[in-house]
């Protein structure tokens, strides 16, 4: 029994890998594809900006969420930078994923 319950977690612990490198793959590989990935920033939810936007992790995620919610609606693009912990690069990396 326990070496059933090793194997199941085994699988279950590559199949988890494998799904994680197959989502990254995808973000990565987007302009390669023909697919175009975008995200609306002023709709989009702390998950889908960490996962969609180049650069943001969950702490920027949350800032833009935060900026939004004390500030209201994003305008243009280059609004992003007046978030903390977000420059010029950082919207240049993803100015074709960024709608509004």
């Amino acid at each position: 029994m326990k070496r059933i319950l090793t194997l199941l977690s085994t699988l279950m612990l590559t199949l988890t890998l494998f799904s994680a490198l197959v989502a990254a793959e995808v973000t990565k590989s987007d302009t390669h594809e023909g697919i175009e990935i975008t995200v609306n920033i002023n709709q989009a939810g702390a998950e889908e900006l960490k996962t969609l936007l180049v650069g943001v992790g969950e702490s920027k995620a949350q800032a833009i969420i935060d900026y939004r919610n004390a500030n209201g609606k994003f305008v243009k693009a280059d609004d992003l930078t007046k978030v903390k912990g977000i420059g010029d690069k950082l919207v240049e990396k993803n100015r074709d994923r960024i709608t509004l």
